[in-house]
């Protein structure tokens, strides 16, 4: 299928699919005569599988060794446990951060009365 077929059918857009050949994530596409790519049920497989993991957080770098252990049929299920939950504790960590951000943004903005005044404990924050 052609490259707006694989989108489709991964649910990657075409732009993100160039983008995965380039670094490597995806093999480059079989090039037809007239030049168009042509992707295989393989090609779509391995296109969902990098949508998935990056859905679920993991960058780049990680969605390659994750990719690498899915290919490894000898591979120990262990070490993609511990990528998950590394991802998971790292996903833990940043949740916290933003809860923390959204509770100081809650807090600065019971502070400030919304009137027509100038007045505003927000901006004297931020500018402190």
């Amino acid at each position: 299928m052609n490259i707006g077929g694989a989108s489709g059918a991964s649910g990657v857009s075409q732009r993100m699919i160039r983008h995965y050949e380039k670094i490597g994530l995806v093999p480059s596409a079989v090039r037809r005569d007239s030049g168009y790519r042509d992707y295989s049920d393989a090609d779509v497989h391995r296109l969902r599988f990098i949508a998935n993991a990056h859905d679920l957080g993991f960058p780049i770098e990680e969605i390659q060794k994750l990719l690498d252990l899915w290919s490894d049929r000898a591979r120990a299920s262990s070490e993609v446990k511990a990528l998950a939950e590394a991802r998971a504790a790292d996903l833990g960590r940043k949740a916290d951060a933003l809860n923390a951000m959204r509770e100081a943004l809650m807090g600065l903005a019971k502070s400030c009365d919304g009137n027509n005044r100038p007045e505003c404990p927000i901006l004297t924050h931020l500018a402190s």
